[in-house]
């Protein structure tokens, strides 16, 4: 049996509706809606009647905050939304959990997903920008309202991943259509590396080989953006201008002759200071993460020689698995790699 309960902040505490009136009327322009309402939808299958109720203020809410409601309010419009089939649910997979370990027995199996009240006149076609707006259509769908008979997902076997027959012998015309077809990050001199390599391997890759490599060398995990050429420059702002200036001067004052890249722009100071003599205490090994500074830390009053890592963390993720999760890698990735420097991350 399928259980469901919807909680809802209450006044006051009820800032996720702000926030997405406010970004309705205002990053939308649909200043006709003059309230929402958002409401958590879980749905719950082997769990007692008993432990469930006994959960409602533990697990699904807390009293301090949230509304407890067993049916959908009177509305004018509304919808829905639910994570894709197969999409990780933090939210039910905690409420999971949780009932575990609240009730004991066997981990239930917990849906979750939004409900969207929204309260002023609307068109159809702002209804359908506001869905397009909240709706994440890689990791997220609309959702029925209708409560399901079972929480089981049955999901076919998946075929077995294709080879691509051909692929060693394929000409440039033919690499070009891969990537147009597949929609490959990588560009024509990758794909022809990637050719080249399993002609030496003497067999053709399949599109999951295929794919990794294309993914593991996005932008993304290989920061090929920093590496453009850049071969002219327009400056408007005087500011920026004298900066850009300086930095041409310090290219000609050391001597380089590499391409200048955004890389080259970024890292171009601290090479200037060190030619200089000017990073004494900067600490230099074969693991180049980083910016890395010896300094004394007083520790129980005695002096002792410690390292402290500066990281700043691009947007360091699979963008073709999975965009929008991985802006919350950002911090991860900053996390990491002091970790794999066997440092302490205190800030």
């Amino acid at each position: 049996m399928v259980f469901r309960v919807f909680t809802e902040r209450k006044q006051g505490f009820a800032a996720e509706a702000a926030r997405t009136l406010s970004d309705v009327r205002e990053l939308l322009g649909i200043t006709s809606v003059t309230g929402v309402r958002v409401l958590n939808r879980y749905d719950a299958e082997g769990v007692g009647e008993a432990d469930f109720r006994a959960c409602l203020t533990t697990v699904f809410s807390e009293p301090q905050t949230d509304d407890i409601l067993f049916d959908l309010p009177e509305h004018e419009t509304a919808f829905a939304v639910e994570y894709l089939p197969g999409q990780f649910d933090q939210r039910a997979d905690s409420c999971a959990q949780c009932i575990q370990l609240a009730c004991g027995g066997e981990r239930p199996t917990v849906r979750s997903g939004k409900v969207y009240l929204l309260e002023g006149d609307i068109t159809p076609a702002q209804l359908e920008a506001v869905k397009k707006y909240i709706i994440n259509p890689v990791e997220s769908r609309e959702a029925s309202f209708a409560k399901p008979e079972t929480l089981r997902l049955d999901a076919e076997a998946p075929a077995d991943v294709a080879v691509l027959d051909g692929f060693t012998a394929l000409d440039e015309a033919g690499l070009d259509k891969v990537i147009a077809d597949y929609r490959l990050a990588m560009d024509r001199a990758d794909i022809a590396f990637c050719r080249d390599y399993f002609r030496g391997e003497g067999r053709d890759p399949s599109l999951t080989e295929l794919r990794m490599l294309d993914t593991y060398w996005s932008d993304h995990c290989r920061h090929t953006t920093f590496g453009t050429v850049i071969e002219s420059v327009e400056l408007a702002d005087p500011a920026v201008a004298a900066a850009y200036a300086r930095f041409e001067d310090m290219r000609r004052e050391l001597g380089r002759t590499k391409p200048v890249t955004l890389m080259e722009i970024a890292t171009i100071g601290a090479k200037y200071l060190k030619a200089k003599g000017l990073l004494a205490d900067l600490d230099e090994s074969d693991e180049i993460n980083a910016c890395t500074v010896k300094i004394k830390a007083t520790v129980d009053g005695e002096e002792q020689d410690w390292l402290l890592l500066f990281k700043n963390e691009t947007h360091n993720h699979p963008t073709e698995i999975e965009p929008f999760g991985g802006a919350a890698t950002c911090i991860g990735g900053a996390i990491r790699d002091p970790l794999s420097g066997r440092a302490y991350v205190h800030q």
